[in-house]
């Protein structure tokens, strides 16, 4: 366990001949810049941290391309804000800060710490419940509010959320517990029983982490759908038991099939693609539970009469992973997932925009693709 700094210790700036470094830079949508910008000097309750990875999302891809979700239209207004660093999926070593922040948090220099992508303000109406993930000003590293990781170092604010990560395990592989945490929180949302068999569309980042998360819950069945042979795969590896290429089978009629015709109890939808909102409508028996993780880039359109009169389905969404993040570190730190195959691809801070463009490649061989700044 790691040992409090004195808070009697002088309140350490910057890193020792650290001046300048390089981040990413938001300037509009599809306008990213790799530029030189001062290393941050943390200030009171703050910390510092050299980033060692920081996962792309697939929100930081619809960002990029200008989802109205980030950048608002006629009907609402932009929540992301130019000139922040992007990426709230990271890890780093702490290297500077505030003796106070350090003892707070239990904390000493060179401790690896992740952090929670949203900085609740602790005062708002959920926050004030305890539901700070629904926080109303809805800060978060590397869209609102906070820089992001997309940098060589980070400051890591007061009202941050953090976490101790091993130092043994990779960057790039501490850093998947941001989004196996979402995963973890969208299972926790359906509420699985033991005899329960449990659909999850996808198996890209979040897919893989919700069979994880759901084979931890021990259900009857968990099938995952996807239209690559080799994800299919490795869901396997993940805890599936059941794999259906949706290209190749239809997966409503295999689900049936499994189920004597009443079809799954739990669906949880995790690719982000219209269709697959449909498809779990028609998959789930009467009385089941359809979980939204995904963020959409448009807008998606379902005949509602099927919730309603034809199933009366109870459905939920999962907003990012409260409560769900030591969970999540103690599975990657316990070796029992593949993780050399989810973390398929790193690359450099310069090579930014190669690492959006693998996660944008619907037809390429990337699963969780990091950058190591």
């Amino acid at each position: 366990m790691s040992t409090p700094m004195s808070t009697t210790a002088p309140v350490t700036t910057r890193p020792k001949g650290a001046a300048t470094m390089k981040a990413v830079v938001v300037h509009g949508p599809e306008d990213y810049r790799l530029e030189s910008r001062p290393v941050p000097s943390p200030g009171p309750d703050e910390l510092l941290i050299a980033v060692e990875a920081v996962g792309v999302c697939a929100s930081d891809l619809k960002c990029f391309h200008g989802a109205a979700k980030f950048w608002g239209d006629a009907a609402r207004p932009a929540w992301a804000e130019v000139g922040r660093v992007p990426g709230h999926e990271f890890v780093g070593r702490v290297v500077a800060g505030d003796p106070r922040a350090l003892a707070r948090r239990g904390l000493a220099l060179g401790d690896r710490i992740a952090c929670e992508q949203i900085v609740p303000c602790g005062r708002c109406r959920p926050c004030s419940r305890g539901q700070y993930w629904m926080c109303g000003p809805h800060d978060m590293f590397g869209f609102r509010g906070f820089d992001g990781a997309m940098a060589e170092y980070a400051i890591v604010p007061a009202r941050a959320l953090t976490h101790p990560v091993s130092g043994e395990l990779p960057a790039h592989h501490a850093a998947y517990a941001e989004p196996l945490s979402c995963a973890m929180h969208a299972v926790e949302r359906a509420e699985l029983r033991f005899g329960d068999t449990v659909v999850i569309a996808g198996a890209g980042p979040i897919g893989l982490g919700a069979i994880a998360a759901a084979r931890q819950k021990n259900p009857l069945r968990v099938i995952a759908l996807d239209r690559s042979d080799e994800k299919l795969a490795l869901a396997r590896r993940c805890g599936a038991d059941v794999t259906v290429n949706i290209d190749d089978e239809d997966a409503v009629a295999r689900v049936l099939g499994l189920t004597g015709g009443e079809g799954a109890d739990v669906y949880i939808e995790a690719t982000g693609h219209p269709s697959a909102v449909l498809q779990g409508l028609r998959l789930l028996r009467k009385l089941g539970t359809f979980v939204e993780y995904s963020v959409f880039g448009s807008d998606v359109t379902v005949d509602w009469s099927i919730i309603s009169d034809d199933k009366e389905l109870d459905v939920r969404g999962a907003h990012l992973g409260p409560g769900c993040w030591p969970a999540a570190i103690k599975l990657i730190e316990s070796g029992a997932l593949p993780m050399e195959d989810i973390c398929t691809h790193q690359v450099p801070l310069e090579q930014f925009q190669a690492a959006l463009d693998l996660v944008g490649d619907t037809a390429g061989s990337s699963i969780k693709v990091s950058i190591l700044p």
